[in-house]
């Protein structure tokens, strides 16, 4: 399966900083790539500054490769898994970043028993920093499973769960960025509000995100013994927290991570229904 061959069929945003993730890490050889994207522009662009195949058609795509990678938009997933159907036989692997999309789904417009692989980064794999959710079709062998885990983990983390916490995953993960960019945004203005120029505000804050979160990971405490190290008696954290305790700041949270979740399902259920057997 290292030698396999990989297309990414719909490379936008996510799909190619996938292709420079599997570049970059060596998990994928230039001549092991093929992208599809249906702008020719875009695809002579992606062409030189990738180095790989990129094409039009995702029938040739399909065909030519080993394992597939679906990375278009929900609301056509199943017009182009009825258009690739015929394409991609039971012994090829196929993995979906689609949201809201089930594995199920997927088998079922196949029209077989392939290997279905669903997965759910988020947008930080742009930086190769991303957290991936990962959750395993009827009919995927385990040493498929372990190169899917392998092939994405050149982008970040990946994490397995069952399929009935995919939307959950959505929710906080997948959306998670935004939540951050808000917080970093807010942060920022916040600084210029007591002084600071707007390029100072962004780079402290930027750090300070960075700096609490390695700690939270490397550390491995529970964030609120984190927490505890930063309040002291009287001090400016305390009165800080105070404030963001009575404006429900974690309820805050709490909310949008479900009503994300919430949106993710629906979703599903919206571009899967009638459209499969």
């Amino acid at each position: 399966m290292q030698e396999a061959r990989v297309a990414i069929i719909g490379a936008g945003h996510i799909g190619s900083a996938l292709v420079r993730g599997f570049l970059e890490t060596g998990r994928c050889k230039r001549e092991h790539l093929m992208a599809t994207i249906p702008s020719e522009e875009k695809a002579q662009q992606l062409r030189e500054e990738l180095g790989i195949q990129v094409e039009s058609d995702n029938r040739k795509a399909c065909g030519w490769a080993r394992v597939i990678v679906f990375c278009v938009k929900p609301q056509v997933m199943a017009s182009v898994l009825q258009e690739v159907a015929d394409t991609v036989s039971e012994d090829k692997l196929v993995t979906s970043v689609v949201a809201g999309i089930p594995t199920q789904f997927i088998e079922g417009c196949l029209g077989k028993q392939v290997g279905v692989v669903r997965l759910m980064p988020n947008i930080a794999v742009l930086s190769r920093q991303g957290a991936t959710g990962m959750c395993r079709g009827r009919f995927v062998r385990d040493e498929d499973v372990e190169y899917v885990r392998n092939l994405f983990s050149s982008v970040g983390m990946v994490m397995e769960v069952s399929e009935d916490l995919m939307d959950a995953v959505t929710g906080l993960s997948g959306t998670g960025p935004m939540y951050i960019f808000q917080v970093i945004e807010g942060l920022s203005d916040a600084g210029v509000k007591v002084g600071l120029s707007r390029e100072k505000a962004y780079a402290l804050a930027v750090q300070t995100v960075l700096g609490a979160a390695l700690m939270a990971r490397d550390l491995g405490e529970h964030p609120g013994q984190l927490k505890d190290l930063v309040t002291s008696p009287a001090g400016t954290a305390i009165s800080a927290l105070h404030l963001m305790e009575r404006s429900g700041f974690r309820a805050i949270l709490m909310d949008a991570v479900e009503e994300a979740a919430r949106r993710s399902a629906e979703l599903g259920k919206l571009h899967t229904l009638g459209s499969s057997d």
